[in-house]
């Protein structure tokens, strides 16, 4: 029997189950409405389909990652809330991968709503590397590395590609290490522009 109270909220909720267990790529409006309880047509009258579900499990999960990085940088800053917010997103990225897939791509353009959640999202970011003291170009430089570093870490990790016995968890301290040196470094020289940068030997 159809499940009570459903809305788009609760399919997207469940919708995002299905993805953390079979991919988000594998990810179908059948197997959302089989764990719904509702016939395809019946889920058809609350979504418009597979690309509104996919928009809704990103939204859900970058709203999902700023809550658990805000909370995991809380009270923290420098060294500290870098690595407590890069931990975080290992492991929310490690525990949801489906959601988390989903969660990477750029709005679209015009679509205001994930343009707030994404932009709410880096200041989360901004907040936690705030020790830093890193400003305009400067610090879009640094959460993109930040980011780039976390995501590619855990997507490695998801995928088995980490086959050597040496702890991953070590390596991902050693490069929590490498960004904070990196963001001191620029907080102290400041960003020159990256005509600058590149130009220097």
């Amino acid at each position: 029997m159809p499940r009570a109270g459903l809305t788009p909220e609760r399919i997207i909720r469940e919708a995002a189950e299905v993805a953390d267990q079979a991919g988000l790529d594998r990810l179908t409006l059948a197997a959302v409405a089989q764990r719904c309880g509702v016939s395809l047509p019946g889920l058809y009258k609350h979504l418009s389909g597979l690309d509104e579900v996919r928009r809704g499990i990103a939204l859900l999960a970058v709203r999902e990652l700023a809550g658990t990085g805000a909370r995991a940088a809380a009270g923290v800053s420098g060294t500290d809330a870098l690595r407590a917010i890069s931990a975080a997103y290992r492991g929310y990225a490690l525990a949801h991968p489906g959601r988390y897939a989903a969660s990477v791509l750029a709005p679209a353009p015009g679509d205001e709503e994930h343009i707030e959640v994404a932009t709410q999202a880096f200041e989360v970011i901004s907040a936690a590397l705030a020790g830093y003291r890193l400003e305009g170009t400067a610090l879009v430089h640094a959460v993109r590395m930040w980011r780039a570093a976390c995501h590619g870490m855990a997507t490695l990790q998801s995928a088995g590609g980490f086959g050597l016995p040496e702890s991953v968890d070590a390596t991902f301290g050693h490069l929590a290490d490498a960004l904070d040196t990196e963001f001191r470094r620029l907080s102290a020289i400041g960003w020159r522009g990256e005509q600058e940068d590149q130009a220097a030997p």
